[in-house]
């Protein structure tokens, strides 16, 4: 029987305190470094591997995480979770993004239906239509062949498939699977959506509206904007527009859109990637095969989160290793650190899908926990962030964890040799030396170019960044965050968080304000 815990209610955590600190320094230098780097690896799916070897534990830290994670039923938990127990304790609600790529564990039903089975029928919809756009079955008023994607949505509806796009635009160039360009409309700053239809051909484009409640304030009046631009350039916006939201939304069954594809209450924004969410632009973008190799590689590294044994699961190891650092070394943030320009926008993802799950201060039952929980996250690809934030991350009085994340080969297929070594060598070169520096540090009698060391980082290594291996990176990120807030007993699935701010802005919008607020909205001429 599951049951549901407060982290300094467990015993293992008492013991997990009480564990002998790592002298990371000591440990990384000389051969010693070298046995560590071989011995603290995992394999994950893909062919990529999970390294925690400049992270600051050694086999008895090791031990007292796996006895944390057996109390606090890790693996029972996830499989309550795929197996279609209610775990969104606010909203009282299933968490099913899981079944979008994949049946881990028993059938699923909720309302009435096979939930793997809708899944499937919503990511064959997406299919057909893409399928029909590229073949030109489905054109513009004139006949002539959509060239363009555009999404509207924000938050989850942004963040993922803009960072997941981007992560595959030059690889499906490369590979002749590059179908559409897209481009994404978030802010309800008018200057985005401006800058966006300034920069394509609105007669040969097509826009993806999501929006699950089909209320979204930003998402709405960015779809105004764009159908606004079409009518002024003569269109008809039904012939351009798409949906993406829930079956009882008002959008779901109107007129305005070429065809609606369904999501549900199941699955949260920032874990919608895998949904129609990310399923309808990337599928036009670069080819329902290649959306469908991009499930593949979530669901082959799920496969690895239902493992019991720590050491063989590498987003729960790397979740526990982060509650050590977290609770017990009292590090507060983490650093998202991939050396792949293609990942620009993966930290940006990231910083939602952890911050708006475990940025929680009471627990599942809403009770306030005695202890911190989630870590501010932030990042940037290096090696641009090395010339930028690094110098606090180096010399600064907080020691902040990384992630690095790190492939041998680019996506281009094509390099040059400049001093004796390939742009990816040198590449590969810097991720290894900040490993070892952020480790190991550096003497020195000027203080001022003294490294103390003792920064700890892992690294996710794979050959290349492909579909299956960003299905896997995404898979392990949103399972890490997952063990995490089970550790925490938090409820990682709800958001309210971002709530009290849309209401106080509809208030604002309303005329509805006294105080300090109206004080504000007459500063800002509202």
């Amino acid at each position: 029987m599951v049951t549901w815990k407060n982290l300094d209610t467990l015993e293992s955590y008492q013991e997990l305190k009480n564990t002998a600190r790592v002298n990371l320094k000591e440990v990384m230098s000389g051969e010693n470094g070298a046995e560590r780097v071989k011995k603290y690896s995992v394999p994950m799916a893909e062919g990529m591997a999970y390294n925690y070897a400049a992270k600051a534990v050694d086999d008895q830290v090791l031990e007292a995480l796996a006895k944390l994670a057996k109390e606090a039923q890790l693996t029972e938990k996830f499989a309550a979770l795929y197996n279609g127990e209610v775990i969104n304790t606010g909203e009282k609600r299933l968490v099913l993004h899981h079944l979008t790529r994949g049946q881990l564990g028993d059938k699923v039903e909720a309302d009435g239906v096979d939930k793997r089975e809708f899944y499937l029928e919503q990511q064959k919809k997406v299919t057909e239509f893409a399928n029909k756009v590229h073949a030109g079955e489905i054109t513009n008023a004139a006949g002539e062949k959509f060239t363009t994607v555009v999404q509207i949505g924000i938050g989850g509806s942004d963040l993922g498939p803009r960072a997941m796009y981007l992560a595959l635009e030059n690889w499906a160039k490369k590979n002749g699977t590059f179908k559409m360009e897209a481009k994404f409309i978030s802010n309800v700053d008018p200057d985005d959506a401006a800058a966006v239809l300034a920069s394509i051909d609105v007669a040969h484009s097509l826009f993806v509206l999501v929006s699950k409640s089909g209320t979204t304030l930003e998402t709405l009046t960015n779809e105004s904007f764009v159908k606004d631009a079409l009518e002024k350039a003569g269109l008809d916006p039904s012939r351009h527009m798409l949906a993406v939201t829930s079956e009882t939304s008002l959008l779901a069954k109107s007129d305005d859109y070429l065809a609606a594809f369904f999501m549900d209450d199941y699955i949260g924004g920032r874990y919608s990637s895998t949904s129609p969410v990310g399923g309808a632009v990337l599928s036009l973008a670069f080819g329902p095969e290649v959306f469908e190799r991009f499930l593949a590689g979530a669901a082959a590294e799920d496969e690895l989160a239902k493992k019991e044994n720590l050491l063989e699961n590498p987003a729960m190891l790397d979740a526990l290793i982060g509650v050590y650092e977290r609770n017990v070394l009292e590090m507060g943030c983490t650093a998202v650190l991939p050396y792949s320009q293609a990942l620009n926008r993966f930290p940006a993802h990231l910083q939602q899908a952890d911050m708006e799950s475990n940025g929680k201060s009471v627990n599942r039952f809403g009770e306030p926990v005695n202890y911190v929980t989630g870590p501010v996250l932030f990042g940037e690809p290096g090696t641009n962030g090395q010339h930028s934030f690094y110098q606090l991350l180096h010399q600064g009085t907080n020691i902040v964890p990384l992630q690095f994340v790190g492939f041998k080969q680019n996506q281009c297929g094509s390099d040059v040799v400049i001093q004796g070594s390939t742009s990816q060598q040198k590449l590969c070169a810097n991720v290894a030396a900040q490993i070892m520096a952020f480790a190991c540090g550096k003497e020195d009698e000027n203080q001022n170019k003294y490294f103390a060391g003792g920064r700890p980082s892992s690294i996710i290594i794979g050959e290349q960044l492909t579909p299956e291996s960003l299905g896997a990176l995404l898979s392990h990120f949103e399972n890490k965050i997952m063990f995490q807030g089970f550790t925490w007993n938090l409820n990682s699935f709800d958001q309210e968080g971002v709530q009290l701010g849309k209401v106080l802005a509809k208030r604002v919008l309303a005329h509805e304000t006294d105080g300090a607020l109206k004080a504000y909205s007459d500063l800002l001429n509202i």
